[in-house]
C-alpha cells in the first residue's frame, strides 16, 4: 500500500520562502525517483523538480535557481522536501509529490499562494 501526504503550503508574500513537506509511505518509493508537480487553476499539471535515490536533481527552467529539492530515505518511507525561495505569484498553485515517472495514485496537494 501507497500513501503520499503533503504538506507545508500556505500563503507567502513574494519574494518569500516556504518549504514543502512529502511523505512517501510504501517501499516502491525507497529506492525510486522523487518529483515534485504543480498545478495552477486552468492549467496543466507541471513537474517542477526530480530527485534521483541517489540525490541527483533536475528543476524545471521556471524554478531553477529558486527551488532546491531533497530526500531523506528510510526502509518504507521516505520524506521529500522542497525548498522554495524568492517565490513569484506565478508559483501560486497546488504542489504534488510523486514517483518520477509517477504512479497513478495522487496525494491531496498542498497549496502554496504567493500574494501581497
Amino acid at each position: 500500500q501507497v500513501q503520499l501526504v503533503e504538506s507545508g503550503g500556505g500563503l507567502v508574500q513574494p519574494g518569500g520562502p516556504l518549504r514543502l513537506s512529502c511523505a512517501a509511505s510504501g517501499t516502491i518509493f525507497s529506492i525510486s525517483a522523487m518529483g515534485w508537480s504543480r498545478q495552477a487553476p486552468g492549467k496543466q499539471r507541471e513537474l517542477v523538480a526530480t530527485i534521483t535515490f541517489g540525490g541527483s536533481t533536475n528543476y524545471a527552467d521556471s524554478v531553477k535557481g529558486r527551488f532546491t529539492i531533497s530526500r531523506d530515505n528510510a526502509k518504507n518511507t521516505v520524506t521529500v522536501y522542497l525548498q522554495m525561495n524568492s517565490l513569484k505569484p506565478e508559483d501560486t498553485a497546488v504542489y504534488y509529490c510523486n514517483r518520477s515517472p509517477p504512479l497513478r495514485n495522487w496525494g491531496q496537494g498542498t497549496q502554496v499562494t504567493v500574494s501581497s
